[in-house]
């Protein structure tokens, strides 16, 4: 049993005219007209395949295939068509319409399953537009409340409460009053070890937990010519000395360990002046919660020894904390079972990635399968994947959910 890969690819370049961008990628953010559209070619194609549809208050999309069994909770596949300014045709929209081209092939096939199927598409996963990241799947689950949510707002000062009403995507449902069997989401890996492993699907185990930082040294600006060695109060060597360490305790804890200074800002950035404050972020990540405490405790030890041993004053403050999260063994084996019937090369991977699955799998047995893209290239306009790995991707979706749904 295989999907149409045809018919998914024109539905994946259909969906990327609207907010196209020159360089081939996609510009449609949260809320904005051209999510309105693109929300409305999705449903419509819902609709097409005799899908039933709800909209809850945060805007997440359910599309509804009933079983034999409705009183079951359904088999719920999805992800997001929201993207970042400088987006690609697959990042979120693969797995939205994956889940669609499986509903249109069961519908080609006349198959009947006994649990209902649904496709979901989630509200504002990128936290490109709008804080935090991953919102509808984030209210859904009770991560945080749907008046934060409402609250938000863009650069421009329109919130997501008025953004959704003006687009007409605030629904009736109360989020989570919607049950799930099982989740599954099938995505681009954003990253390149399934290329460079020459493997077509990736079998996703867990999500790497990530914990963010905001880090502050303050020193002395003074004269770079006139200023000994010896007597400078200089903030930015002091911040190269952590951020060198960030790098070195990912090293540690390989291979999932992760540490990375993405975002610095200098005072007063003159090439003449001693750098008197620097602030920059720190990421470290990992694939446990023991392993990302023990990098957490050692990144805070070493900075106490710098602020010791430097006399500077360094602050670090946590900002935002996601766990780790294990998929259900059951739903991994159904990838893991799909993969193997279908003969297709695969690999575990672990996503460093969030996803909406994370939340998902708070309030129902979810897995993940991941396919590659082109050098592992990601949130950018020349992101790309080729039309045989996303067929083979949606083929093993097709089949992780049959096992799950059961076919009557």
């Amino acid at each position: 049993m295989k999907i149409n890969g045809d018919r998914l690819w024109a539905s994946l370049m259909e969906l990327a005219k609207i907010g196209a961008t020159e360089k081939g990628g996609v510009k449609r953010l949260a809320l904005t007209d051209l999510d309105k559209q693109g929300r409305d070619l999705v449903v419509g194609w819902g609709k097409e395949a005799g899908m039933s549809i709800t909209i809850d208050q945060i805007g997440n999309v359910f599309m509804r295939r009933d079983g034999t069994n409705n009183a079951l909770p359904p088999v719920m596949t999805g992800s997001h068509i929201d993207t970042q300014p400088t987006g690609g045709k697959f990042d979120g929209n693969y797995g939205v319409l994956a889940g669609l081209e499986v509903v249109r092939t069961l519908n080609d096939l006349k198959i009947k399953t006994e649990a209902p199927i649904e496709v979901a598409f989630w509200t504002n996963e990128e936290g490109s537009r709008f804080v935090p990241v991953m919102m509808g799947s984030g209210v859904f689950c009770g991560a945080f409340s749907l008046e934060t949510a409402y609250a938000a707002k863009d650069v421009d000062g329109k919130t997501v409460g008025d953004e959704l009403e003006r687009i007409g995507y605030k629904g009736p449902q109360v989020p989570g009053d919607h049950p799930i069997g099982a989740y599954f989401e099938t995505h681009i890996e954003q990253g390149p070890v399934l290329e460079d492993a020459d493997k077509v699907i990736g079998v996703v185990p867990a999500v790497m937990g990530l914990s963010w930082y905001d880090c502050v040294v303050t020193g002395m600006e003074a004269h770079a010519g006139p200023t000994p060695m010896g007597l400078r109060k200089d903030a930015l060597q002091v911040s190269t000395r952590i951020m060198q360490e960030v790098v070195a305790i990912a090293n540690r804890y390989p291979p999932y360990g992760r540490g990375t200074v993405g975002m610095v800002q200098v005072f007063p950035n003159s090439r003449n002046v001693i750098p008197g404050e620097v602030k920059f972020s720190i990421d470290l990540r990992n694939v446990n919660d023991e392993l990302l405490n023990t990098m957490h405790e050692e990144m805070l030890a070493f900075i106490d020894k710098t602020r010791s041993e430097s006399g500077l004053k360094i602050s670090i403050e946590r900002v935002s904390y996601y766990p780790p999260c294990p998929f259900h063994p059951e739903c991994v084996d159904a990838v893991r079972s799909a993969t193997a019937k279908l003969g297709y090369s695969t690999m575990d991977v672990v996503s460093g990635a969030g996803h909406d699955a994370i939340y998902a799998a708070r309030l129902a047995p979810a897995g993940m399968i991941f396919v590659p893209c082109k050098d592992g290239i990601s949130h950018n306009e020349i992101e790309d994947a080729k039309a045989e790995h996303l067929e083979a991707g949606c083929n093993v979706l097709l089949h992780a959910m049959l096992e799950r749904a059961r076919v009557v």
